[in-house]
Order: C-alpha cells, then structure tokens, then sequence
C-alpha cells in the first residue's frame, strides 16, 4: 500500500469514471469497492447501498474515488502528471482523455518537452501528459499548482512536507527567470520531490486563476497506528484547520485525510452492524481515534 493515496471527489460519476480512466491507461486494475451504510448515507446524503468509494490503479499509482455530492468541484489546482518515452502513447492519451473536457495548453512541442499537453476531462480532473526527456522516476506524478494567495509558496511547501515524511527527497528544481510576468523570478516554475519514496511535483504561478486547492483532491495518509495518526495530524495541522473524519487542510489550503489501514477491514467487513457501529463513531471524530474506533467494531458504540 502506498504511504499516501491521491483520492478524488465526484458528485455520481465515481464508478463511471474509474472504468474511463482504467480503460484508458496501460498496466491498470479496479481494487475495492466501499458502499453506503445508513449512517454514511444520512451524513452524506447518498442512498444507503450506493458506491460510496472505489479504489484503483493507474500505472501502478494508487487512488481513490467517492462519490460525495456535488458540495466540491475539481479544479487544476492539482493535476495528475502522466510521463511517457512513447510519443504515440502521449498523443493516445491526449485523444481519449480530452474527448469532453477542456484543453488547458494544446498538444504541441514546448521548450521542457517535444509533445505536451494539459487538459482536464470530462469528469473535471487535469492530466499532464508530457514526453519525457529524462528519467522517469513514476508515470503518474501528483501536481500542485500554488496561485492567488498561495502563490509563491510552493518552495516551502516542498521543504514543509519533505520535513514531515520520512524517506524523502527534493529533486529537481527550476525557477523563474527575471522579466517573466507575472512571475515572480526566483519563484518555482517547476520542482519535483519525494514523501515516503513517492513523487509528487510542484509550481507556482501568477497568472489570474478562478480557482485555488479545496477537498475535490486530497491526498489520504495511510497509517498503522495511533501514534503515527497523531503524528501526521499535529504535523499537517500546524498554520491550517482541522475538519471531520481524519480530513484536515493544511497551512497552504491542500486537504489531507489522516486514516488508519485498519480502517479499509472494518468498513469491508461482511458484518453490516460492526461497519455501521464504526461508521458512526467516525463521523463524530476530527482526528481519527483508532481504539475508539476498534472498540465500536469489536463491542457496541462508544460514542451514542
């Protein structure tokens, strides 16, 4: 299991967009499949019985779809990087992926890349599909694109999360250059960095954008125990706001939901009474308690 999990916010189109999406990517499988309990339904205003999340593989990056309500939008304020050495897979992808949706920058040759698009697709979420020059460290890269009142923050972003978890590295990192408004010089055009082995990419930019980080996107932190669940809280919390359910935005406005591994057994449990006891326990926490939570599996409700 990865350390963290992109996990993606849909209004119904969940399931409809996890068979898109591995029909459309080489080396791809649909995981698990989560469904709405009566507690989880009356929060969240789904019918009980219907997906509530799904999970998936593209490329061998891991990911996770809910069907949530129309409360959240997907924006390209994260978008999802997909590296290619085969230009034909870059133009394929382009072709199916933007079929619907909106191209943000059109397949073309740029300065960093011999064929580059960005689009975003017909179920709101932007891809970066780009022929890469160099090394590929991962197909599939997570991207943050700091703008408005975040904008220029993206270095400390990168050296606050790499401080955070382990096993991590910054990788390469390229600048502005001056007379290159609105950006700033010096500010990050683009970086890539490592959290727990996995690769992620950063970049600010000046430009006016009607859109900023929400909970459309967030990035779940998986965890074994306790300790490590108060850990990443206290960690990812410092500057940003706590929410319900393990989910919190951090000091740049990114959302990260703080859960533990355990929590994936007791929900799939065919024991529908134990899911539902854990489910309603949950939805009273912020930060996730996991012995409260495995005390409302095994026993009763702890908190009526």
């Amino acid at each position: 299991m990865q350390k963290i999990t992109p996990f993606l916010w849909f209004d119904t189109q969940a399931e409809e967009a996890v068979n898109f999406y591995t029909s459309v990517f080489k080396n791809s499988k649909i995981g698990k499949t989560a469904r709405y309990d009566e507690a989880g339904a009356k929060a969240s205003g789904r019918p009980a019985g219907s997906v509530m999340t799904t999970s998936f593989q593209l490329q061998g990056q891991e990911f996770v779809a809910l069907n949530g309500g129309p409360i959240f939008k997907l924006n390209p304020s994260i978008s999802f990087f997909a590296n290619s050495k085969d230009e034909s897979e870059v133009v394929e992808l382009y072709e199916k992926l933007s079929e619907g949706g909106a191209v943000l920058m059109p397949l073309d040759k740029y300065p960093f890349s011999d064929k580059y698009a960005w689009i975003q697709d017909k179920y709101g979420v932007s891809w970066q599909l780009i022929l890469s020059m160099g090394e590929i460290k991962q197909r599939i890269v997570p991207s943050m694109m700091f703008v408005g009142n975040v904008c220029g923050k993206a270095e400390e972003a990168i050296n606050f999360y790499t401080s955070i978890f382990k096993n991590s590295e910054i990788g390469n990192i390229f600048r502005y250059p001056a007379n290159q408004e609105p950006d700033k010089e010096g500010t990050i055009a683009f970086a890539d960095f490592a959290l727990d082995g996995e690769w992620f990419a950063a970049m600010d930019s000046a430009h006016e954008h009607k859109f900023n980080f929400n909970e459309a996107i967030s990035f779940v932190v998986n965890c074994e125990s306790q300790q490590e669940i108060d850990y990443f809280w206290n960690k990812l919390t410092e500057g940003g706001q706590e929410s319900v359910c393990g989910w919190l935005k951090d000091k740049f406005g990114v959302s990260w939901q703080i859960v533990p591994t355990a929590l994936s057994k007791m929900f799939s449990d065919p024991d529908a009474q134990k899911s539902q006891r854990v489910m309603k326990a949950m939805l009273q926490m912020k930060k996730i308690d996991l012995p409260a939570l495995q005390k409302a599996y095994d026993e009763e409700l702890v908190h009526p």
